[in-house]
Formats: structure tokens, sequence, C-alpha cells
């Protein structure tokens, strides 16, 4: 989005950056706060202002540019009490205090740039203008804007000191942040966010179960372009990490595709080879068929070939799921702490209370970026379920196929149907996504509960239409020949029951 169409290119090749002090949020704003520009950092209460103030001027006190703290809200030991639990030290910022007791007569300074109407109001802006004259910060965060559009009394008074201090600033090139705690009414936000350069808006909600959801998005910048929609975010103990939203790389780049492997002769013939990079696989079925195993059955075989892969499972305890992999497709005990100490593996248990879309694609985003070839997502309906109140979770996942794709990956999503035999659909539909499905059944025979799989779709390439028996042993996975006798799919129910016994509903397997 660019609030000035007309002058993109222009401003684009002309523009200087300077960073936030946040990587993810210079990535949204497409490289930074504008030189000399006003922007104004708005957000409830506990939502992370004063924090993104002080990251972004520690920043650039570290560089060795001044710096300047004007807090109107906020004492000294509210401040020290923020960098500690951040590890920061304020001594580093020149620091100015403005509360009530700070609001006697000041003689600091002769000049003003206002007229202002009331005795308090001119002394304080005397205090910060002297300041600023005293230190000539490069960057400035100025904390209380609330505080300021109260002393003012009248929104004409209040819009003519913002443009005076916007005036003021540019002439100085002071690069200002502008914190604002969003307790406005509609008038008085369309009063300053007019004003400013841009704007930047934090949201917090807390879920029915879990810790706060936090969330950001940019009003607008002029002269420059940034990233739309919401972007979450986290307040950590390294302060305010922000996860800018998955967006499918541009310009389109193709990769030269390679066939992964499965390491199972049988089931490769399936695909007529295996999957390729740069497609996404779903992987259906019932609750113990195996679909988990099969998925890191192609993972084992490309650890093995020296390529690098990530797992994220939701519904499985990590010291199982490494034992399970561990003995049936490496059958060997720690075949997978090697991969895993340097860095071949990356294996993650999802804590679904502290999980958002954001950080979940983001730490995809890293893996792929360290050179990650192949993912599995274990379950989808676990990462559906964690998150029960978060809205437009398909649409989510459709960037970060779309994404993945694009980087020449390899995507598999487990996702399990409902029931132990005889399994139902999920209540998402995924299947649209993917160039490959897997589907995984129970049959009998005999009296026995068997394994079946079929390739039910492979946009890439011809596959059989034939269920084949799979056996997981102690030795590995084993595929049989394709079956082409009828026989009973596993229902639960015994053959002599008329009702409960009928023809498996195919359709709704695939759905």
């Amino acid at each position: 989005m660019s609030n000035e169409p007309s002058g993109q290119n222009h401003d684009k090749q002309s523009a200087t950056y300077v960073s936030t002090g946040i990587t993810g949020l210079d990535i949204v704003l497409k490289g930074g706060f504008l030189q000399k520009g006003l922007y104004l950092l708005e957000g409830d209460p506990g939502s992370g202002k004063t924090t993104v103030g002080l990251q972004y001027l520690l920043h650039h006190y570290k560089n060795g540019e001044p710096v300047l703290y004007i807090a109107m809200t906020e004492s000294r030991r509210d401040l020290e009490m923020i960098c500690d639990s951040h590890g920061w030290a304020l001594e580093d910022l020149e620091l100015l205090i403005l509360g009530k007791a700070s609001l006697n007569p000041i003689e600091q300074s002769q000049r003003s740039i206002f007229d202002p109407s009331e005795t308090q109001l001119g002394e304080l802006i005397q205090a910060v203008v002297a300041e600023i004259d005293r230190v000539k910060p490069s960057h400035l965060v100025f904390d209380g804007l609330a505080e300021l559009r109260l002393l003012a009394g009248s929104q004409l008074t209040y819009r003519r000191q913002l443009i005076s201090l916007k005036l003021f600033l540019v002439e100085r090139g002071v690069t200002t942040l502008l914190l604002d705690d969003g307790t406005t009414s509609s008038t008085e936000i369309s009063a300053h966010q007019s004003i400013v350069g841009g704007t930047i808006i934090l949201e917090s909600h807390l879920p029915q179960y879990g810790r706060a959801r936090r969330r950001l998005y940019i009003g607008k910048v002029r002269c420059s372009d940034f990233k739309e929609g919401f972007h979450d975010y986290e307040i950590t103990a390294d302060g305010l990490l922000v996860y800018p939203r998955l967006v499918a790389p541009e310009p389109l780049v193709l990769a030269e595709r390679r066939m992964q492997s499965s390491g199972v002769a049988n089931l490769d013939l399936m695909f007529s080879g295996g999957l390729l990079t740069g497609t996404s696989s779903v992987f259906i079925g019932p609750s113990g068929v195996g679909k988990s195993t099969v998925a890191m059955q192609f993972v084992a075989t490309a650890l093995k070939l020296g390529f690098k892969a990530a797992v994220y499972t939701f519904d499985e305890v990590l010291a199982t799921f490494i034992g399970r992999s561990e003995k049936i497709n490496f059958q060997e005990p720690g075949a997978l702490q090697p991969y895993i100490e340097d860095g071949r593996l990356i294996l993650r248990q999802i804590d679904p209370a502290e999980l958002t879309p954001g950080s979940f694609a983001q730490g995809i985003r890293d893996a792929v970026d360290g050179g990650v070839s192949i993912i599995i997502i274990d379950s989808l309906n676990g990462y559906i379920n964690s998150m029960p109140e978060e809205r437009y979770l398909s649409t989510h996942l459709h960037e970060l196929v779309s994404y993945l794709n694009q980087k020449n990956v390899i995507t598999i999503m487990v996702v399990a149907q409902h029931g132990v035999l005889r399994g139902t659909v999920a209540h998402f539909n995924v299947s649209y996504l993917a160039d490959t499905v897997l589907l995984f059944r129970y049959f009998e025979e005999t009296g026995k509960i068997l394994r079946g799989v079929t390739v039910f779709k492979n946009r890439t390439g011809p596959h059989e239409n034939t269920m084949r028996e799979m056996v997981l042993t102690d030795k590995g996975i084993v595929v049989g020949a394709p079956l082409t006798e009828i026989r009973q799919l596993a229902t639960g129910a015994l053959y002599e029951d008329p009702v409960t016994v009928e023809p498996f509903p195919y359709q709704d397997m695939t759905q």
C-alpha cells in the first residue's frame, strides 16, 4: 500500500530509512522509519508501547547516535523496571521526566515554539524545547501524547501544538515516535493521525484460555510502502518480537525440483517415484493407522541423504514421537539425536496455549531460511484446535502452504479423522490445498484388522488408484502389492448386524 502512489517511485528511491530496532517491524515497514519522519504508536495500556520506544532508542544509542526519551506519564522507576526486565540499561539514555512535580514554574529556557494559553502547558513546552536543543537528538520518543492533549484543553489548541511540534522536529532533523494510550475519541484520533506521517496500532486481547494474543497493523505511512494486514507480536525477555504476516515471495522464482523418495520401494511406486519438492501433501486417516510414521519415513530418508528437515508436533509427546520414529524409521535407538544436535533436524512440540499463527509461521520461516527442505505439521487438527478463537486460519494456512511451495519445500500435513476404525472427516477442508493426498484406512480380513494405503490425488504426475496393504514392523515400513480383491473395510461392527454393516462412504473420506 502506498499513501501517495503518484510519487511512490521517486520517494522510494530518495527515501532514507532508519531501523526501529525491531527486525520484524522493519520488515513490516519495508525498511523501518523514514528519516526525519513523525510516527504515532498507539495502543492500550500494557500493549508494549514503552517497550517499543526504549528498544528503538537503545538500538540507535548503541550505534553512537544521540537519543532522547521524554516521559510524561512514566516515572524513572517505572522505566528502570521495564529496562531491568529486558536486561537493558536506562542509564544509556538521555531522559526527561515531565510528571506532575515538574509542572512548577520552569526557567530553563527563554524560548517557546508555541503561544500557550495556560501556564502549565507553556512551562512544559519550554522544558521540552530546551532539552531538545541541549541534547540535539537524532531520535526522539515522546511518551505522553494523552497528557499533552488534556493540557491543551481544546481540539484547536491541541492540533496547533502538534503541527508546531512537527515543524520544530523536522527543522532539526529528528526522527520522532509519539506514544499514545488509545483513550481518544474518534475526533481526537483524526486530529493527530492526520498530522503524523505514519501510524502503528497495537492491539491486545485475552482468549478464553492461554496467554494474551497481541497483534499490530500499520494505519498509514506517507511516501512509503508497507505490508498491510495484521501482524502478530509478543513481548519477551529480549523485547518486542514482531512476526510479519507470511506472504509468498514476489517475484516468483522457479527453482529446480527434485524427487524425494520415501525409501520404501512400493510406496514410491504409488507416487511414481515419491514426493516432489515445492509441493504439499495431506496424509489423512483414522487414529493409529500410521500417518505420522509414513510422514516421518520421508524425513528419515531426506536426513540420510544430507537434507535438513523440520517437524512440528501438536498432538504427541516428543519423547514418544522420537522413540517410535527411531524404532520404525531408523531401527536404531538414539538415531535421531545426532541430527537434532547438529541442526539438521528441527523437532518442536507445540504448546497450544502459547501458540499464535504469527509465531508459528515465523518459526517455519526461520527453518526455511536455515535450509530446511521438508516440513511436517502433525497434525492440522491440533493446529486448528489450539487456536479456536482465531479467525481466518484457513486463509493463514493457504498463505503458509503457498510460501513453502514457492520456497521449493516439501510440506506434509497430517490430518486425523474422527473415530477409531471408521473415521469421519474433520470440520475443516484442506485437500484443495494439497498437491498429493495419501489416504489411510483399516480393513478386515479373516478376523484381522489390517492397514491399507491409497494415493487419492497427485497433481504432479500419474499415481496408482488401488489400495495396498501396509505393515509397521520393527524393521521398518512394509507396503505390499496392490489389493485386487474386494475386502470389507473395518467398521467395528459384527457382520451379522445388517443395520451397521453397510458400504463404506468413500466420498466422506476425501472431502
